[in-house]
């Protein structure tokens, strides 16, 4: 799949997406990736292994991730070229969010003009 069709189908991200991308700075296996978002969260998200696995399945079938085994059996997750550049523009688009969302903090809290 191109770039262009993955950017539509993916942005904006659902957190899950977002947190598993974001665990593949190394190859893991899924239980790997299940700890790593509950402690980079801490504990806020505990994905399930149906919901990892389901994503998983359908970001290689996307070509953002590609999967490989381990000398123990375990299959192993790793983020691809696409995959990069996708939660590259990912972090972008919510550093913007973030950036603007600052701009007004606190406005919303003040009385309304009479």
């Amino acid at each position: 799949m191109s770039l262009v069709h993955v950017i539509k189908k993916y942005i904006p991200m659902t957190e899950t997406a977002f947190y598993i991308l974001l665990s593949l700075t190394e190859p893991r296996h899924g239980y790997g990736i299940m700890n790593h978002v509950k402690e980079l969260t801490n504990e806020r998200i505990k994905l399930g292994s149906g919901t990892v696995y389901g994503t998983l399945t359908k970001m290689q079938r996307d070509g953002i991730i590609s999967v490989s085994a381990d000398g123990k059996r375990k299959t192993i997750y790793e983020i691809t070229s696409i995959g990069r550049e996708l939660i590259t523009l990912e972090i972008d688009r919510l550093a913007e969010l973030h950036n603007n969302g600052q701009k007004y903090k606190g406005v919303f809290d003040e009385d309304p003009p009479v």
